[in-house]
Parts: structure tokens; sequence; C-alpha cells
């Protein structure tokens, strides 16, 4: 009998591991069919980056040798990951449902933990191609001042302190259509991103802005990856972010259950 269980366990891995092979095909080929969200989401940070860059970039960060431009990388990083993880699958997600084809999936046996993490599977290079075109443009500006091992561990905290926001933009996309998803995230992350001081340093920013920037979730993702690339505290960016998670995985379980058809 334990033979058995552990042959069908197998065979069960093997299929699932299949499905989402062909997800992960199938969702990367349908952001490439979409140049508008390719646009807003990868091509419109990096350029932003290379704006804010070419301004703010050959000044030093207080207390460290590190240009701006090396700064920026982790904080503007931070919007651009967060702009591609939160709004591609979510956007994906509301298409699924709008169409009906999400319903099909479950209908059909697929498990929904597949395809959404397929989702978030087909934004990852998407998000890694933007930090690295970041780095070049800090690179070709003279301002990048860090070695690739901590750029690498710079993406690598960016890319799983994404997880909050990818959670609430599932939770918008299992409610509204895909143009609604779209309109309602970018309202919230370019606030969230301006006030948290990641398109520019924070210091140039008036002081209320400042003091709200504390209380941004956005904040501590991009003081959490500045602490890995210049060093400093990460338990309360850790902490907040931990606090967000569990927020946004719930609206995104409620979402869920009560997905508009």
């Amino acid at each position: 009998m334990t033979t058995i269980s552990t042959h069908t366990t197998a065979q069960n891995t093997a299929l699932n591991i299949r499905v989402l092979r062909v997800e992960v095909a199938e969702d990367v080929r349908a952001i490439v069919r979409e140049p508008a969200a390719l646009f807003f989401s990868v091509l419109m940070p990096v350029g932003f980056f290379a704006l804010f860059a070419s301004l703010f970039g050959h000044q030093t960060s207080t207390g460290t040798t590190n240009f701006v431009g090396t700064t920026m990388v982790a904080t503007f990083g931070a919007f651009g990951v967060v702009s591609v993880m939160m709004l591609n699958p979510a956007v994906s997600v509301a298409s699924d449902r709008d169409r009906g084809w999400l319903r099909a999936k479950q209908v059909s046996g697929v498990p929904t933990g597949i395809t959404l993490v397929a989702k978030l599977l087909a934004a990852l290079p998407y998000a890694l191609a933007e930090l690295v075109a970041m780095s070049i443009v800090a690179a070709l500006t003279g301002t990048l001042d860090a070695p690739v091992g901590r750029l690498l561990a710079v993406a690598a905290v960016l890319l799983l302190g994404s997880l909050p926001f990818v959670l609430l933009g599932l939770a918008v996309g299992f409610w509204a259509s895909p143009n609604a998803t779209s309109a309602v995230l970018n309202a919230i992350l370019l606030p969230l991103s301006v006030f948290a001081g990641l398109w520019m340093p924070l210091g140039i920013l008036p002081p209320f802005v400042q003091h709200l920037a504390l209380y941004l979730p956005t904040y501590h993702l991009g003081h959490l990856a500045l602490a890995v690339l210049t060093g400093g505290p990460v338990l309360v960016h850790l902490l907040v972010l931990a606090g967000m998670t569990v927020i946004t995985g719930l609206l995104a379980a409620m979402s869920y259950r009560h997905q508009r058809p």
C-alpha cells in the first residue's frame, strides 16, 4: 500500500510540474503579447530611473562612499520590481477570470495554486531584466559603486520582499476587470513610490513627506534593499513587510473566495 501511495504521489508531482511548465510558458507569451503592460511595468520605470539617476546620481550618500546612483538601484529598483510583480500577475488573473478561463482551469482540475505560481514565475524574468537595466544605466552614468554579488543580494531581497504587493495585486485582480485592475493598482503604486522616496532622495522632499514615508511599506522594502547594499538595521523593515504579507494574504484569500464572475 505504501509503495502504491508513493508511486501515485510521484506521478501527481510530475504531472503538476508539467502543468506548471505549460502555464509559465503560456503566461510569458501573454505578457509579451501585451506591449502596453510591458511599457508601463518595465520600460517606463527604467526610463524614469535614467532620468533621476542623471539628475541625482552623482551625489554621494550620507555616511557612505556610494553614489546616490548606486543606492537608487535599491530604492528605485524597489519601485520597478513592485511594478512588475504586482501588476503583471494581477492583470493576468483578472483577464483569465474575465474570459472565464480561470473558472475553466478550476473545473478541469488544475490546482489554482499552480496557476498563481506560474504567473509569478512568468513575471520574474522581467523584474530581473529591469534591475539589470537599471544597473547598466548606473554604470554608464558612472554612478555604480557596488560589486556584482551585492547587487545580486539586492535583487533577491527585492523579489522576496515584493510578495505582499503581489498578494495585494491578486486581491484586486480577483475582483476587478483587467483595465480596472491596472488603473487601481497604478493609483496605489505611484503615490506609495513617490512618497516613500523611491524615485528621488527622501532628504530633498518636504518634511511632512519624510515623516509619512516611515509608515509606507514601499519605504521599508526600499530601505531593506538599501541595508543589504550599504549596511544598516533590517529588523523593523522585515517586521513591517511580514505584517503586510499577512494582511494582503488575507485580503487575497477573501477576494478569491468571493471573486466576481
